[in-house]
């Protein structure tokens, strides 16, 4: 690149800085006539009234043979990479120097010309804009603009290649000039001065003009060159003075009129500072026809604008490659007794989701932030990190649950904060979005807990980024809509019908895209309503839905056991169109599932159109777009696609995304959000994801399902396990009392004969190919006997390690060890499979789970089951994989069988098919996928501070 002189290295790294007026000086075109002739020794480059002298033109030939230089390497390391620099104009401001020299050196240019009588305020609107295009790494502004510090300030400073801003003018003054940007006038200044040989230690400069930030800059620069510098406006009394006592004056302002010619002496050098160029070409040979004294610095400083944008496109390439962190952890001070997870929660301030988004590499112009503590992220970092490797992908499973708590959660919040807080690695925890059922119902909150766990808790636990609501309002539209389109077609006439669907507006009938899509799928490639025949219209306008094969409901995010099965249209309005139907509790919805297992809004359009709703009466399927509801899907889920940014106890990223049940559903956290992650942390960090409920559950259906739906495979499966859990699977007293003895004083017995549970659900990791870490989360009950037995059983049936974690009292801390096992087992080499072939029947891909993953002896389909099998098969969905709705509480369907139970045969109820999803749905025994409140609920504990507007007893 070009620089000053190997004698002034200061002066080369100022070349590639940046720098900050408050003004670009509008009216200079003047000065160039009010300028006395000057005598042959006062022409030097850059000044007198002759063309730009072959050193110009030669240094402004290097300069742009350089960026073309570096623009092409940067395009051999990042073949996509297609920089742009945007030059917003106003009419009449001199910009086409720029555009041609951007042009030539292989810039993509966007060019914005706006007309004289624009806004300011219009003006910042584009300036916005532009700020947030990521294929934009320069801007230049208007140079009429005469703009207030606060527009200046609109403009981000890593794209302000003119140098404009507040902070690349400290930044200068401060001399960080990695980080700024000279004003490429102040630049050519400098260079101008160089090729006359002038820029010498001692030699004096008068800078004259108007005063302000920009002769502050270049004061700055000259004084950096080791020249002796002075400042002036027009106005000063002693001006004449100080013009005839320097030999180098630098104007920065029109002369006022009625100066006379004896200001200067025959040796001052004059360079008229920030003046626009000629036309240039940069093809073209230097021309001896005469020039206005200022063409010289006006191509010089064209070409520095593109040498900073070139620049900036380097440090914006720099800045996506996967590097350390800087992560700034946030300190904990345990105390014992352990406090609520609520009291925990309020005494750590987290840190603004700003700050934390961009310490994980995310740009201000990615996130959406919902107040201070938490964020959506868009998907633009996963095309601006496509090239970049993935971290390590961990996933966090557990054993059979027991309502005595195992904390999956807690050891996920703990791995991560001691990965990334404590040593320093680039780690983000990816966890489901809790539902209101069991945060009011049984379980109560899902943050994680103690000192391990997602901060604030009461806003990750209520509302959130309001997902949840988005998916019941798009759930219960289909649902309306279903019912609204059986009503309308039982009581209008085929042509009143067609006429309905297809309008006229303004004079004219017209499909709309939704209803061109059911006409391609119908075979119909006509476009004008008006060109149908009688039966293609028919065919169009008919879906026939059979109301006896519906199988989407409707959905709420509360337990209530009594919307289980009801009874719609008793409403005389509904005209005896009555049914039965049902409520499911909302994360069952499918269109949760397909929120958890989408890949991009395209993706997540095209899995909501195929969701089928029912059949019509000759059998086939009807899907959410022949209902033409498929685009307002969408809409309502635009934001919910984006994953929700929060952090940990001690400062660490955290995605919160997604919240299938996995007894219900598939009980994962969402592809997107890991996706993402994976990015971020990079080729050495570590993502650690949750699967719902036991191994046979939640892991099952991420390996089956999930992975397969992402492509992405993982490298551990850590395993959670308690004392008090096994005690309960070895035979102990049920939970539902205080607290036996069995599970406050030590027996090994117990423990070792409910390790059975943990052995089997580290052989069911196994059946994958991917190494086990068991993760012993402790209680001050736990005797070292204990977690000693339960460690070695753990290792001897398989686990690469078993470790115990005491995250839950001290925070990351507790989890370095399981932290070190987690990152040696990730390096073993995995054998990864599928449990099953999508090819094979779909009987038989239940049959397998339910053999090799719950230990049973055989299935048993019942009539309506097998006909519904049948049904799929014949409508094309055979290939699709399972997912299993049955009891998280037991390896069998029977809640109260624990260990490991055996000899039994699984009863399959029923089967549904999620075709949007992607999944064949067998209901497992009795099932329910809307639960009930318990005799007491967690809301008897839940109330509000009227005062204070605290939230209390939430957990």
């Amino acid at each position: 690149m070009w620089t000053l002189g190997s004698a002034r290295s200061r002066g080369a790294a100022m070349a590639g800085g940046g720098l900050s007026w408050h003004r670009l000086l509008a009216g200079l075109r003047g000065y160039a006539q009010r300028l006395p002739a000057l005598s042959d020794k006062q022409v030097r480059s850059g000044a007198g009234r002759q063309p730009p002298g072959t050193g110009v033109m030669k240094s402004v030939r290097q300069i742009i043979q350089n960026c073309k230089t570096e623009l092409a390497d940067l395009k051999k390391y990042e073949p996509s990479f297609h920089p742009g620099l945007a030059i917003v104009q106003i009419t009449d401001d001199g910009m086409l120097e720029v555009k041609k020299m951007a042009e030539e050196v292989g810039l993509h240019v966007v060019h914005i010309c706006l007309p004289e009588e624009t806004a300011t305020e219009e003006i910042l609107d584009e300036i916005t804009k532009l700020n947030e295009d990521p294929k934009i790494q320069g801007l230049v502004l208007p140079r009429s603009l005469v703009m207030s510090d606060a527009a200046i300030n609109t403009l981000v400073p890593e794209k302000d290649v003119d140098g404009i801003t507040d902070v690349n003018f400290g930044r200068l003054i401060r001399g960080n000039f990695s980080e700024c940007f000279v004003p490429p006038a102040a630049s050519a200044v400098i260079e101008l001065l160089e090729q006359a040989d002038l820029c010498t230690l001692g030699r004096k400069v008068l800078i004259v003009g108007d005063g302000g930030v920009q002769e502050t800059a270049l004061q700055k620069l000259l004084q950096m060159e080791g020249m002796a510098v002075v400042s002036c406006p027009w106005q000063n009394k002693n001006v004449t003075e100080l013009l005839r006592k320097n030999e180098v004056i630098v104007v920065t302002s029109p002369a006022p009129e009625g100066l006379g010619e004896d200001w200067l002496n025959a040796d001052t050098t004059i360079i008229a500072y920030n003046l626009p160029a000629a036309d240039f070409n940069l093809s073209s040979k230097h021309r001896d026809e005469p020039r206005p004294s200022h063409d010289g610095i006006g191509i010089l400083t064209a070409a520095m604008q593109i040498k900073n944008t070139v620049e900036s496109s380097t440090r914006w390439l720099k800045q996506q490659q996967p590097k350390k962190w800087n992560l700034r952890p946030l300190k904990l001070k345990p105390l014992s007794p352990v406090p609520s997870d609520i009291e925990i929660s309020r005494a750590q301030t987290p840190k603004a989701i700003g700050v934390l988004a961009k310490e994980v590499g995310l740009h201000p112009s990615e996130i959406e932030a919902y107040g201070s503590n938490k964020a959506k992220v868009k998907l633009a970092p996963l095309d601006r990190l496509k090239d970049h490797p993935d971290g390590k992908y961990v996933l966090v499973a557990g054993i059979t649950p027991t309502p005595l708590g195992e904390g999956k959660s807690t050891v996920i919040i703990g791995l991560v904060q001691a990965l990334a807080a404590h040593l320093g690695i680039n780690a983000f925890a990816c966890v489901r979005q809790p539902s209101q059922g069991p945060t009011f119902g049984v379980k109560g909150g899902a943050a994680g807990g103690g000192y391990a766990q997602v901060i604030p808790m009461e806003e990750f636990n209520l509302h959130l980024t309001g997902d949840i609501h988005a998916i019941t309002a798009a759930n219960n539209l289909l649902a309306a809509a279903i019912d609204a389109r059986i009503l309308h077609e039982s009581t209008q006439s085929d042509q009143a019908l067609y006429k309905r669907l297809v309008p006229t507006i303004s004079g004219k009938r017209n499909f709309s895209p939704i209803q061109l899509s059911r006409l391609t799928r119908l075979g119909i490639r006509k476009k004008d309503p008006s060109t149908l025949t009688r039966e293609e219209a028919l065919k169009f306008a008919r879906l026939d839905i059979d109301p006896t094969t519906i199988t989407w409901q409707r959905v709420v995010d509360t337990n209530d056991r009594f919307l289980r099965k009801m009874t719609i249209g008793q409403s005389g309005t509904e005209r005896g169109f009555v049914r039965e139907a049902q409520f499911d509790i909302a994360v069952a919805s499918e269109i949760m599932a397909i929120l958890a297992l989408t890949d991009s809004l395209a993706d997540m359009k095209t899995r909501l159109a195929n969701i089928v709703v029912a059949n019509d009466l000759r059998g086939g399927p009807v899907t959410a777009e022949d209902v033409g509801v498929s685009g307002a899907l969408a809409v309502l889920m635009k934001d919910a696609i984006k994953p929700t940014l929060m952090q940990t106890l001690e400062g660490t990223p955290v995605f919160v995304h997604a919240g299938p049940f996995a007894n219900i559903a598939h009980g994962n956290s969402s592809v997107l959000a890991d996706k993402l992650a994976l990015k971020l942390v990079g080729k050495n960090g570590f993502v650690v994801t949750e699967a719902g409920f036991g191994a046979d559950i939640g892991m099952e259906k991420f390996f089956n399902i999930k992975c397969r739906t992402s492509g992405l495979r993982p490298h551990v499966v850590v395993l959670v396990a308690t004392i008090r859990a096994l005690k309960m699977h070895g035979g102990g007293v049920r939970a539902g009392m205080p607290l036996s003895k069995e599970y406050t004083e030590e027996n090994l017995q117990l423990v070792g004969d409910g390790c059975c549970n943990l052995q089997k659900q580290i052989e069911i990791a196994q059946l994958f190919g991917i190494p086990v870490v068991v993760a012993l989360n402790i209680f001050k009950t736990d005797t070292e006997a204990e977690i000693e037995l339960a460690c070695k059983i753990a290792k001897q049936s398989g686990a690469s390690d078993a470790v115990p974690c005491s995250h839950w009292s001290i925070g990351g801390r507790g989890s370095l060890q399981l932290a070190e096992a987690v990152g040696q087992a990730a390096n073993q080499k995995t054998n990864f499979r599928f449990l099953y072939d999508l090819s094979m029947p779909i009987a038989e891909k239940i049959r397998t789970i339910a053999q090799k993953v719950y230990g049973a002896e055989d299935i048993e389909l019942s009539p309506e089951a097998q006909t519904k099998l049948d049904l799929y098969v014949s409508q094309g969905f055979g290939d699709l994989p399972i997912c299993m709705a049955k009891t998280h509480l037991s390896l069998s369907h029977q809640p109260e069988r624990k260990g490991v139970p055996s000899g039994f045969t699984l009863p399959i109820r029923d089967v549904r098919a999620s075709i949007g999803a992607g999944f064949i749905y067998p209901l497992v025994g009795t099932m329910s996928t809307m639960p009930g409140l318990p005799t007491r609920p967690c809301f008897y504990d839940i109330d509000l501070d009227s005062e204070t507007e605290e939230i209390r007893g939430l957990f």
